[in-house]
């Protein structure tokens, strides 16, 4: 092999090495993937200061370029859940979960990664507020009242939270407050208590029925007497010897019997033996 084709493999080989130095140095192609929105900055290799360059928003590239990096921001709607051990009112330990379901405005990628933190934006800015406003509304109704007030305590916390970021990126999509449980004990507390409110109200149903029945009987027993009453007072000396002589008219038409009249009965009513013919 010639001198002449050892140094062109050489030449080749240096070009080569030095290519990827340059390439491991500082040549780049920032993506940007869909729902994503970038951030492009230039970072030189030795002198100068990282300063912004562009915004592009994904699916995209920027394409094969020196030393060009990216942030990549996340514009969907994201939902942050913060877990709250809180006392109430009437200082009693409560557990439960809050949700914030938050976006970011289009266009603003230049102040999130600036001004609010970039990929820290929500830990930066908003949690603490997102679990202040919890935490207040909650800490307002005694515990069992705050289970009766989720909602209102979410559209509470949602519309402050609103107002907030009004000149912000930041944009509030709903806040939800989870179940919200109080201690064991005070829940079964509250289950013994609710049997036995039941049971009470059991009883004074039975105590109502049986005072019902009691006055249908006292009713009953009063008809029974004033239907004795009346037929004591209609019962007359007269009226039974009217009743006897009917009785005796309805006798003498019998042809099997005959009747033995003696006029010696109370007020001239005869004494009446009959005798049988068979």
């Amino acid at each position: 092999m010639s001198k002449r084709y050892i140094a062109e493999a050489f030449f080749i080989v240096i070009i080569l090495i030095i290519g990827l130095i340059i390439s491991g140095c500082g040549l780049t192609n920032p993506m940007t993937p869909a729902g994503h929105e970038g951030y492009l900055y230039k970072n030189p290799y030795i002198l100068g200061k990282k300063s912004f360059y562009d915004i592009q928003i994904g699916q995209t590239s920027a394409g094969l370029s020196w030393r060009l990096f990216v942030i990549n921001i996340d514009m969907r709607p994201l939902t942050k859940d913060e877990t709250f051990e809180v006392l109430s009112k009437d200082q009693l330990k409560l557990h439960f979960k809050a949700h914030l379901i938050v976006a970011l405005k289009s266009g603003k990628i230049k102040d999130i990664v600036e001004q609010y933190g970039a990929e820290q934006w929500y830990e930066r800015n908003l949690q603490q507020i997102f679990r202040s406003e919890i935490y207040n509304e909650v800490t307002r109704y005694n515990a069992f009242d705050s289970v009766e007030k989720r909602e209102e305590i979410g559209r509470i916390a949602f519309e402050k939270l609103t107002k907030i970021c009004t000149d912000t990126p930041f944009i509030i999509k709903t806040v939800v407050i989870g179940n919200i449980l109080p201690p064991e004990a005070v829940a079964k507390a509250v289950e013994e208590k609710l049997k036995a409110d039941q049971e009470l109200i059991r009883k004074e149903k039975m105590v109502e029925i049986t005072k019902k029945e009691a006055e249908i009987r006292i009713e009953e027993a009063k008809g029974i007497a004033e239907a004795q009453r009346i037929i004591n007072s209609t019962l007359t000396q007269n009226y039974l010897q009217h009743e006897a002589i009917k009785s005796q008219e309805r006798l003498a038409g019998s042809p099997n019997t005959t009747f033995i009249y003696i006029p010696v009965g109370q007020s001239g009513i005869p004494i009446v033996n009959s005798i049988n013919n068979k």
